[in-house]
């Protein structure tokens, strides 16, 4: 064979080699180097209608979609199975992404915006730990309004006929209390910034695995969805007594089937109010007696 024939083969060969070798390590290359993370299209939950506040997810409300990483709100979430069940803090229009912030996991306390109902308003009420449900009250929620009016809103007196003249009655207990208001749903909520002190009772609480609540006399702010009339009542009752609000389960105003609010919410439970004479007449609690005590004659000196 010639010298010339033997070289070409011999660079055929190399060649066929460098050709193997190239192909195994662009094979072996991870995808990840050869494809701009940016571009990667992740699995992305969105509503697949308009889910209204105070709405429970379910699988018929939500769908995932594919979406580019710089497409995809922070936080959003990858599988169904990760908002099913949650209760909606603020109302997701269809399409939209789902989020933390839509089930008040992130902005709880704050308010941003407020969509009050066409032909409501919004007004809002200060509680504190005692008369808020421990202020944790959160959009969404349903709530019902007690009122405590005073002795002072109801005084008994006496009238003196000869000089048109009056006399409180001193000693009368004139207190009153009512369920005044129901099924009144929470548009929003604003609590204080969290103190120092408070700030190092949680991260104590989650180091010892045993979370618990301080009680500091918090304060919250809670945005009620009213009517024209209800407004007038709730104003009335903040200026004369003080208010309570009692926090109701979301399932009486919840549809089981579609998860969605009933359109035609509860009749109000009816109650009778209190005063002492009711605690005394219905529930037994026993007045004062009066006693007499006769005291000796003394002997006169």
């Amino acid at each position: 064979m010639k010298r010339s024939n033997r070289l070409v083969l011999l660079v055929g060969v190399f060649l066929a080699i460098v050709a193997f070798i190239a192909i195994l390590v662009l094979n072996q290359r991870p995808t990840s180097q050869t494809q701009n993370p940016a571009d990667v299209e992740t699995q992305t939950v969105v509503a697949a209608v308009d889910i209204p506040l105070g709405s429970k997810i379910t699988a018929d409300k939500v769908t995932t979609i594919p979406l580019k990483a710089s497409a995809r709100s922070p936080g959003a979430y990858g599988d169904i199975s990760q908002v099913l069940g949650k209760k909606v803090r603020s109302a997701i229009v269809a399409n939209a992404q789902l989020t933390p912030d839509n089930f008040g996991e992130t902005s709880q306390g704050q308010i941003f915006d407020i969509e009050v109902p066409k032909g409501k308003r919004a007004i809002t009420v200060q509680v504190d730990q005692v008369t808020g449900v421990g202020t944790v009250i959160k959009p969404g929620d349903y709530v019902d309004m007690v009122v405590l009016l005073p002795p002072d809103q109801f005084p008994v007196i006496t009238a003196n006929t000869q000089d048109n003249s009056f006399t409180v009655v001193a000693g009368l207990n004139g207190t009153s209390v009512k369920l005044l208001l129901q099924g009144m749903q929470v548009l929003g909520t604003l609590l204080p910034p969290p103190t120092a002190q408070a700030q190092a009772q949680q991260q104590q609480g989650q180091a010892s695995a045993q979370p618990g609540t301080a009680l500091n006399g918090q304060q919250e702010i809670v945005a009620l969805e009213v009517d024209a009339q209800m407004a007038e009542v709730i104003k009335f009752a903040q200026v004369a007594g003080n208010i309570s609000l009692i926090l109701r389960s979301a399932d009486d105003f919840i549809d089981p089937t579609t998860g969605l609010p009933l359109e035609t919410p509860p009749l109000p439970d009816e109650t009778t109010g209190i005063i002492l004479k009711t605690l005394v007449d219905r529930y037994g609690v026993l007045p004062p007696e009066l006693i007499e005590t006769v005291l000796p004659e003394r002997p006169r000196r």
